[in-house]
């Protein structure tokens, strides 16, 4: 990958960062806000029984969230310019090609990021939570006991950083195909957003409780909120069940 990309220029760094940052924020606000119209506006009638709290949360919580949320994107698009220097110069091992039957490879991949991004994230996760750290970095996450769309990006910074960080070391060390790696980015917006919507879309019955059982929905997570001690994964359930930090009932 040889683009004509002038890193020394400081101009130039800022509006990458600014662009960047732009985008993320952006996409962020525009699903957030149609992912939130759709099922507590267009679908309320038939998903209000699947609301996760009925009492409306105050407006003065949702200036908090996009205000982190905003100095979160601002960090993220920053990090998305180091990614950027590292794709552009070849320090990484994404690739474009689909040769070598490399076709099969791809869905395995995305799977195997997940998985690695979701064990990162179970351990930084539990440090988070240990008292001395807790107070001056997670609390701010853990200020929405009742989440909504907007929390997903609602972070300290230097918890931002943290989750951020993932991003350009592990591609230094896993080769992912280019669209694959965007699929990922994709996906874990829609699971933030699901995850702390407050609002629960995952089936029922047999198949849903099946696929509950090892997939991290709003459901889960929101008792992460409410029971905190509690289910820390970020998309799968093996660690919290591995490690016995799954909730499991009202009698824990």
């Amino acid at each position: 990958m040889n683009l004509e990309v002038d890193f020394n220029n400081v101009t130039y760094l800022i509006w990458l960062i600014v662009s960047l940052t732009f985008i993320i924020f952006f996409r962020y606000l525009v699903f957030s806000l149609s992912y939130h119209f759709t099922f507590f506006k267009l679908l309320k009638n038939r998903f209000s029984s699947r609301f996760l709290h009925k009492k409306k949360l105050q407006a003065k919580q949702y200036k908090k969230e996009i205000y982190w949320s905003a100095i979160s994107g601002c960090i993220f698009g920053a990090v998305a310019v180091v990614f950027y220097y590292l794709y552009v110069n070849d320090y990484t091992l994404i690739y474009n090609s689909f040769s070598n039957n490399s076709w099969w490879y791809i869905p395995i991949s995305i799977v195997l990021f997940l998985f690695l991004q979701d064990t990162y994230y179970y351990w930084a996760h539990r440090w988070m939570h240990l008292p001395k750290v807790y107070k001056y970095f997670h609390l701010v996450h853990h200020k929405s006991i009742h989440t909504s769309v907007f929390t997903s990006f609602s972070f300290h910074p230097f918890e931002t950083i943290l989750q951020a960080a993932f991003f350009p070391l592990i591609v230094l060390i896993l080769p992912i195909h280019l669209y694959a790696f965007l699929t990922v980015l994709a996906l874990m917006t829609v699971s933030a957003t699901i995850n702390h919507a407050g609002v629960e879309v995952y089936p029922s019955g047999k198949f849903g409780n099946w696929f509950q059982k090892w997939i991290i929905g709003a459901s889960h997570h929101d008792k992460h909120h409410t029971k905190f001690n509690y289910n820390y994964g970020l998309y799968f359930t093996f660690w919290d069940r591995l490690m016995k930090t799954e909730y499991e009932n009202d009698s824990n």
